[in-house]
């Protein structure tokens, strides 16, 4: 009985604990680090700085995955969720934008996001996307205005593009123009770090 009471006990500080070292990023390839590994994606890269820098010790899910959209990731964030996460960087639209998909539809699946993630305990950050404007002017202020509204409507703190200083550099990206290589990486990292560090 004593070994059952501690067992419990254990697990229970062990979910105490995860609850106050976890950082979920959700986003897309993007995140995932699409043509580079694991350890070069700037997920991986923030949580060695937190580590080396803050001397924190932080688990890191890198949740990215290629292709989502914001309904996608409004769908696994209840697995994610088990994980307790203390922080939420939500990384996701630019699929919805470059698929032209309905706005309005995207902006109430980040909504969605953002509650879910809050109601949690979670703190939740925004990431903002941007689209080429061969896309159309309008639908692409639309898609810029829509981090904003979101931004204004839950007082959150957000990155305004996630790729400053690395989207339209060829140095910077792979082959497909689209994707950092592992230099970009690094540079979205800093970024990354800066804007949650404050948050730790």
């Amino acid at each position: 009985m004593k070994k059952i009471i501690l067992m419990l006990f254990l697990i229970s500080l062990q979910i105490v604990s995860a609850k106050d070292n976890t950082i979920l990023f959700l986003g897309d390839s993007l995140t995932e680090g699409l043509g580079v590994s694991k350890e070069q994606a700037y997920p991986s890269l923030v949580e060695k700085m937190i580590e080396s820098k803050l001397k924190k010790d932080i688990t890191v899910i890198n949740g990215g995955v290629s292709g989502s959209t914001t309904s996608d990731g409004l769908a696994r964030l209840q697995w994610y969720l088990k994980k307790k996460p203390f922080l939420i960087l939500v990384a996701l639209g630019a699929n919805d934008g470059l698929r032209g998909l309905d706005l309005s539809k995207s902006q109430k699946n980040l909504e969605e996001i953002i509650e879910h993630g809050q109601s949690s305990g979670a703190k939740v950050l925004l990431a903002g996307m941007l689209i080429p404007p061969n896309y159309g002017h309008e639908y692409a202020e639309r898609f810029k205005k829509m981090y904003q509204n979101i931004q204004d409507k839950y007082n959150l703190k957000s990155m305004p593009f996630l790729l400053e200083g690395v989207a339209g550099k060829k140095e910077l990206n792979q082959r497909d123009g689209i994707h950092p290589n592992a230099k970009g990486h690094e540079i979205i990292a800093k970024k990354v770090f800066e804007f949650i560090k404050d948050e730790l």
